[in-house]
Formats: structure tokens, C-alpha cells, sequence
């Protein structure tokens, strides 16, 4: 029996750059990772890369996020997060699985979800959701 191993495309990482500023909302059904400003939901139903350059206001949903940057707004995330010494969560987070290194600063509520009220609040958000 031959085993099939998957095809891993470089191109199906989203970035948003340094220096990059989005405004409004933004989907992506692979991963993402920010080094810009983006201003209004991010969503992703990979992985979510938040380097230490970038600041997200508005709202991430997502299915894992390894968070470097500053958040003004909430966060929603079906499985794991992973705050790095210099992350800066002002806002709202809700998650299954958490992840704290020391120095990483939130000010904000905290809850535990499952993935069902993940699924919940995504099916809610009115923001524009990759087909």
C-alpha cells in the first residue's frame, strides 16, 4: 500500500506585512500571519500568526493563534493559544486550550469554551467568512 503524504504549499500562508494597514474584515480558510495593523474581524480556519510588530483592533477568530503583538478587542479560539512574552491582549478572550509565557500581559475577561460555542459564535459573526 502506497502512502500518500500531503502537499504543503508555501502560497497558502496569507501575510500581512510590516508596515501593511487593513481596515475592515478580513477570511482566509489557510493560516495567516500578521506583522501589520489590521483594524476589524480576522478570521481563519487555520492558524493565526501574530508577529511582535503587528496590532489587531476588532475581533480574531480562529482555530490555533500563537500571539507575539498587541489586541485591542476579542479573541475566539477553537483549540489553542499561545501568548509570547511580548503579547498585549487588551480585550476579551475565550478559548479551549491556553498557553501564558511569562511577561505577556492581558487586562481583560477570561473563558474557557468548547468547540461547540466556538462554532456558535462564528456561525453569529457577521463578518465576511472564507467559502
Amino acid at each position: 500500500m502506497t502512502k500518500i503524504e500531503p502537499v504543503v504549499d508555501v502560497n497558502d500562508l496569507s501575510r500581512i506585512s510590516a508596515g501593511t494597514v487593513i481596515e475592515g474584515n478580513m477570511s482566509c480558510n489557510g493560516d495567516v500571519r500578521v506583522d501589520g495593523v489590521i483594524s476589524g474581524t480576522l478570521y481563519s480556519s487555520g492558524k493565526i500568526v501574530v508577529g511582535e510588530s503587528a496590532h489587531i483592533s476588532g475581533t480574531v477568530l480562529c482555530n490555533t493563534v500563537d500571539f507575539w503583538g498587541k489586541m485591542d478587542g476579542d479573541i475566539y479560539v477553537k483549540d489553542v493559544m499561545s501568548l509570547k512574552n511580548t503579547a498585549e491582549v487588551t480585550g476579551n478572550i475565550h478559548v479551549q486550550k491556553f498557553q501564558v509565557e511569562m511577561g505577556a500581559r492581558i487586562n481583560g475577561s477570561f473563558k474557557m469554551i468548547t468547540e461547540e460555542e466556538f462554532d456558535k459564535v462564528l456561525a453569529s459573526t457577521t463578518a465576511v467568512k472564507a467559502k
